[in-house]
């Protein structure tokens, strides 16, 4: 059986750790925090009971109607900013963008453009780079499909004028295109292979009238290797001053990748061939993470396709089957404020919210989870969860999410107007049907 490398990065080489050696019931210290070391169960029958809170009843037991959705939408955002995810970053002081290049590409089936942004109006400070497709023969303005990437633009396709990112990348081995923490030269288009795990079908995309756009996570807030260190509090980090080691609801780096796709939002709102109404952000593992909180905290994007987020992002984290709040905060403890913590040890009996709640917040707008069938990622819990909050869409379309039982692999039935949920094996990453259930998915939703 191939062994996924984004698996193998994650699970096994973190094994070496001190704190994820440390024995079930120990209390072990990470950076800012303690947290309970709780193994991962991999055994149904030792799911335990659990009750999820009614997205439809605010926390003070009064029931939730159309009219006061929005009210009991920011209820839960608050709760997800204290307890979990950090408070969302402020916006920048200015978003100013400047075209760096553009070429036709793509034999001639698009145009791209290259951008630099800074989030000060002397272009001070951090700056991201933005790369853009546009459809090149299209009538009018178009869709876009926007996400963060890992490890470069240069990797999405062999375009020589494509810079090498210069960011400082997280250390998972050269043989995945990062050598001493950098981006290889030689990895330039690596995306385009169908054999690699994660994909990038430009042409089809493009062929099915997006626009599409991407920047390098690394140049937002570098990733570290699991075992924490500042360094992933640099980056944007530094447009919010010095970090308060009082609070327990800090920003995170999931935060602050959530908060630069909507920053690529602004700048999708600046070109005339793209209409920014009809946005859908997308991106698999941590960044399908933060592409949920973008989604969630940014009404901007009308389609949301998360994919493969694993713990901490779609999946229930009550039912403590696989990746769990206790491995979160030991091995990826810059993407959770320090108040998650003190949920590691009996999730189903002290958490008062779950992801269900999450996914709820971007109601009516449209959301499609896609699953990856590995008991670490437990996209059986995505799927209840989607299930959890489909009560939400009924209130507010008339349709939630098809009233199915758990589906197979490449089952789309669960997928249903507006919410919907799709599932696969393979190896992590994001696949040509991956892509492909999302475009269908964003069809029936923007045209």
């Amino acid at each position: 059986m191939k062994m996924p490398v984004f698996f193998l990065s994650c699970i096994l080489l973190t094994a070496s750790f001190a704190q994820m050696k440390a024995p079930e019931g120990s209390i072990v210290k990470v950076a800012d925090r303690e947290v309970y070391v709780h193994t991962p169960n991999y055994d149904k029958a030792k799911i335990p009971p659990y009750t999820l809170e009614s997205p439809l009843k605010f926390v003070d037991g009064r029931p939730v109607t159309r009219e006061t959705w929005n009210a009991r939408r920011e209820e839960i955002l608050g709760i997800f900013a204290r307890e979990m995810y950090g408070q969302p970053p402020p916006q920048p002081e200015a978003v100013v963008t400047e075209l760096v290049d553009e070429k036709v590409t793509v034999a001639g089936f698009a145009i791209r453009r290259q951008y630099r942004m800074w989030f000060k109006a002397d272009k001070s400070g951090p700056c991201i780079s933005w790369i853009v497709w546009l459809p090149r023969h299209a009538k009018g303005p178009v869709p876009v499909i926007s996400f963060l990437n890992y490890r470069g633009n240069h990797e999405l396709v062999p375009d020589p004028d494509i810079p090498v990112t210069t960011a400082w990348l997280m250390k998972w081995g050269g043989k995945i295109g990062i050598l001493d923490h950098r981006a290889r030269a030689d990895f330039r288009g690596k995306q385009q292979n169908p054999n690699e795990d994660f994909v990038f079908p430009l042409g089809t995309i493009l062929s099915r009238g997006y626009a599409v756009m991407s920047a390098c996570y690394a140049e937002v807030s570098p990733d570290v290797d699991t075992e924490f260190e500042p360094r992933a509090y640099t980056g944007v980090f530094a447009l919010w001053g010095p970090r308060d080691p009082s609070r327990t609801d800090d920003i995170t780096s999931l935060g602050a990748w959530g908060w630069a796709l909507s920053r690529g939002l602004d700048l999708a709102e600046r070109i005339p061939e793209i209409d920014a109404k009809r946005a859908v952000v997308t991106g698999f593992s941590r960044l399908g993470k933060a592409a949920l909180i973008a989604a969630a905290r940014d009404t901007r994007f009308a389609v949301c396709v998360p994919n493969q987020t694993g713990g901490g992002g779609a999946p229930l984290a009550k039912r403590d089957y696989g990746e769990n709040v206790s491995t979160e905060n030991r091995m990826f403890v810059h993407w959770y404020c320090r108040a998650y913590a003190k949920y590691a040890k009996d999730p189903h009996l002290t958490m008062p919210f779950d992801q269900h709640l999450l996914l709820a917040t971007i109601a009516p707008r449209a959301l499609l989870i896609e699953g990856y069938d590995n008991p670490w990622f437990d996209t059986e819990g995505e799927f209840l969860a989607v299930q959890a909050a489909s009560p939400v869409w009924e209130l507010l379309t008339g349709r939630g999410m098809p009233a199915v039982s758990w589906p197979d692999d490449y089952d789309t039935s669960a997928i249903g107007p507006r919410l919907g949920y799709v599932r696969r094996g393979e190896g992590h990453g994001i696949s040509a049907a991956d892509w492909t259930w999302m475009m269908d998915f964003a069809d029936r939703n923007l045209k």
